[in-house]
Formats: C-alpha cells, sequence, structure tokens
C-alpha cells in the first residue's frame, strides 16, 4: 500500500487528479520558452477574480479558442475573433481580458521584431537565477513580492494589461521564478535541483 505524498495545502486539490497533477508535474518548473511563458501570462490574466483550477480546468478550451497561443495568429485577431471568443463558453468570456490576451500578442511581436526576447526580458527581474524560498505553512507565502511589482511594473511599460503585481506573482510561481512548494512538499526538494 502506497501512501499519498505530501503536498502544497492547496484549497481544493486533494483527490482532485487534474489539480494535482498540474501541482507534481508543472506548478514552479522553471520554464524558458517565451511562447509557453505568454501564454502563462495570458491565462494568468483570465485568473483575475476567480481561483486557478476553474481556467485550469478550462485550458483545452482555451488552447483551441486562441490558435494556441499562437501570438502571430492571435495578434490579428478582429471583431469577428472576439465576437466567436465572447460566444464560447468554454472560456471566461470577458471583453477586457480577450482584448488584453490580443493586444498582449501584439506587444510580444513587437517586443520579438525589435530583437527583445520575451523570456530574456522576464528572467532579467531575478538576474536569471531562480529564486528558492523555504515556506513552512501555506499562510508564509505572500501574495506580491518586490521582484513581482518590479516585472509587473515593466509589463505594464512594454504595454501588457492585466499584469497586476498579485497576477505577475502567481506567473512567477507557476513558470519557476520561484519555487514556492513549502519545505514539507515533496515537489520542493526536486524543484530545487532543477534551478541549482
Amino acid at each position: 500500500m502506497t501512501s499519498e505524498p505530501i503536498r502544497c495545502g492547496w484549497r481544493g486539490m486533494q483527490g482532485d487528479p487534474l489539480y494535482e497533477a498540474y501541482h507534481d508535474t508543472e506548478w514552479g518548473v522553471p520554464e524558458y520558452d517565451s511562447r509557453a511563458l505568454w501564454e502563462k501570462l495570458v491565462l494568468d490574466g483570465f485568473q483575475a477574480g476567480l481561483s486557478w483550477i476553474t481556467i485550469l480546468r478550462k485550458r483545452d478550451a482555451f488552447r483551441a479558442a486562441f490558435a494556441d497561443f499562437d501570438p502571430e495568429i492571435v495578434a490579428r485577431f478582429g471583431d469577428e475573433d472576439r465576437a466567436r471568443l465572447m460566444a464560447d463558453a468554454g472560456i471566461v468570456r470577458s471583453n477586457a481580458k480577450i482584448d488584453a490576451a490580443i493586444n498582449g500578442a501584439r506587444v510580444y511581436l513587437d517586443m520579438r521584431d525589435a530583437g527583445e526576447d520575451f523570456s530574456q526580458f522576464l528572467w532579467s527581474f531575478t538576474n536569471g537565477r531562480v529564486i528558492h524560498n523555504r515556506w513552512e505553512a501555506i499562510g508564509d507565502v505572500p501574495a506580491k513580492t518586490e521582484v513581482a511589482e518590479q516585472m509587473a511594473k515593466g509589463l505594464k511599460q512594454k504595454g501588457f494589461k492585466f499584469v497586476g503585481p498579485v497576477i505577475v506573482y502567481a506567473f512567477m510561481q507557476a513558470t519557476g521564478f520561484v519555487n514556492d512548494h513549502l519545505t514539507c512538499c515533496h515537489r520542493h526538494a526536486p524543484t530545487d535541483r532543477m534551478s541549482a
């Protein structure tokens, strides 16, 4: 008989196979691919005011609706695409968030065309290194940090929307800019080793 691994104490995760798999395989793993980082930033923007599990359950529908988050395609979305997205019950339907995603694709491409790599831009806020935290309890984990505030400011200056410091810190946690797995979690030490 095998015992269940100890995980971070996220509300609603225990016993949810999708949520547990996301925690165990994806959350906190350092991501360096620019397109993957942009997708996650867009999804975190859609999360604003909602729980992450809501977005996670809709992620495949978001990928289908947003052309697998290809910024070249999303940047060309027009009024018909906006109407299609607002009619898509599989995603979060918000004009402001949809417009932010389309605008974000255009900003992403503007950066690329100016010779600025999105991943390098983001990782510059941590000097290219993962921040290793050692939180012992879920209540110890902050909602935002000074680095998240700096990254949020930098993203806003570029023209991105829905990138406040709380959203940005959730993005940083998910994409491995910080290791915020609790020290008791079975993923803390392996995630630390990925980014040592």
